[in-house]
């Protein structure tokens, strides 16, 4: 419980991490299907051409993880049951890590994303611009932010101009008389993200950050020429698929639907009558998005509880063509949306898709067909003492909300008051000052 709230509902934000200290991160995706903690040590790393991006070093001390519960589409749906999930996913890490978790960062997949481009511009009469005048226009442009019922889950500024000469990426130091920016505002519904941080909450944790979850998969899976040629990255999770775009290093648009790798699982089960426990088994072993011929079969245990109830035998063709219906129309709604974004020419030919469900038989090559373009399969790169089951697209999020902090400075919190009265019982920013003064003296 909070006090000290202000009336509208402000996403807590975090400032970054001290360039020349270690620090242990705490990150919770709070997915559809399972509930992943870990818990990282975050060392400062020389700069160097691998992963140029990274200031720190990232090992895993601690992996907790649980079968999700409560939660529908992204959305929570049983406070109690999503709780209980995250209670044990980060017990479970805890104790590998031998730490007490207080804050955390978590995802947000829920709330209607909603990506927007706002432009500020402020006079310098001729003179240098000075880090007073960064803060004076991407100010300028923070304060046309329209969020009624909406709050802000990152603001990017993307492009400086100056005296009209636009993609000026640091225009500390130069001369002009005009400074502009573009800045990528992602916003989301209010209620979601309230609901998101009670829920945590009520696991006597404090959320450190709130984190889009197509920003932290972008960040975990894709290169850095990638990100800097212009590359979109798809999330492909359980009970929705995230879109981000990213170009110039920046992320500059995201989109989500609700549409993911269960809604996959529940139409085996009703087509082929089962229950969904074997109809997951049945698609992770035999699912695939590619025409299947010929007239293999397969046992699909019937809904029922008495040994007397034996398997019936189905066309492998039919269980293809039930996956194959729902993966296809989740690319041709990923395509559609790309499209309408208007940065279609900036994704250009380069697709990466990641998550749990990208790990469907053929689904690449699915991918390729429907959405035009050249598409691989997105993998968490440059993070240390992972075990061999946390290394696949799946865990994606997760490791992009580790990667997070490094970048969190990047963003431009204008007039938001994000977090000034926030002020938790159990282990609120008060209680973090604390432990950061322990380590830093």
């Amino acid at each position: 419980m909070s006090v000290f709230r202000p009336a509208s509902f402000s996403v807590p934000h975090m400032r970054g991490l001290p360039a020349k200290r270690s620090s242990v991160v705490t990150v919770l995706d709070i997915g559809s299907t399972k509930v992943v903690c870990l818990i990282g040590r975050l060392a400062p790393r020389e700069e160097s051409r691998l992963l140029p991006g990274r200031t720190h070093d990232i090992e895993i001390i601690g992996v907790g993880h649980h079968k999700s519960r409560g939660i529908k589409a992204g959305v929570i749906a049983d406070l109690d049951a999503v709780e209980s999930s995250v209670r044990l996913a980060v017990h479970t890490a805890e104790k590998r890590a031998g730490v007490t978790v207080e804050s955390l960062i978590v995802n947000v997949s829920a709330g209607r994303l909603k990506s927007e481009t706002y432009s500020g511009a402020i006079d310098l009469g001729g003179h240098e611009v000075e880090r007073s005048d960064l803060k004076k226009v991407l100010a300028s442009a923070s304060g046309q932010i329209k969020t009624a019922e909406r709050a802000v889950l990152h603001s990017l500024p993307t492009g400086f101009s100056l005296d009209g000469e636009r993609a000026v990426r640091d225009p500390l130091g130069m001369y002009g008389h005009h400074l502009g920016v573009d800045m990528h505002v992602l916003t989301a519904e209010q209620a979601p993200m309230r609901n998101l941080e009670l829920c945590v909450n009520r696991a006597h944790l404090t959320v450190e950050a709130m984190v889009a979850t197509p920003y932290a998969s972008g960040l975990a899976a894709l290169v850095d020429d990638e990100a800097e040629i212009g590359c979109a990255c798809i999330d492909m999770g359980g009970g929705t698929t995230t879109i981000s775009v990213f170009s110039e290093g920046r992320m500059v648009h995201a989109d989500a639907i609700a549409l993911g790798g269960h809604h996959v699982t529940m139409d085996l089960a009703r087509g082929l009558s089962t229950r969904l426990e074997d109809a997951e088994r049945l698609k992770v072993v035999h699912g695939s998005a590619l025409p299947t011929t010929g007239d293999d079969t397969v046992s699909v245990p019937p809904i029922g509880d008495t040994e007397s109830d034996l398997p019936i035998q189905m066309p492998k063709a039919l269980l293809s063509r039930i996956v194959r219906a729902r993966v296809e129309e989740t690319l041709e709604m990923i395509r559609d949306r790309i499209q309408r974004s208007g940065f279609a020419p900036v994704v250009g030919r380069r697709i990466v898709l990641t998550g749990g469900a990208s790990q469907l038989t053929g689904i690449s090559d699915a991918a390729r067909r429907i959405l035009a373009r050249n598409v691989r399969i997105g993998r968490p790169l440059g993070v240390a003492g992972l075990p061999a089951a946390a290394k696949g697209p799946a865990f994606s999020t997760a490791i992009g909300l580790m990667i997070y902090p490094q970048i969190a400075s990047l963003e431009s919190r204008g007039a938001e008051r994000a977090g000034r009265y926030r002020m938790a019982v159990n282990g609120g920013r008060f209680a973090r000052v604390g432990q950061w003064l322990k380590e830093s003296f």
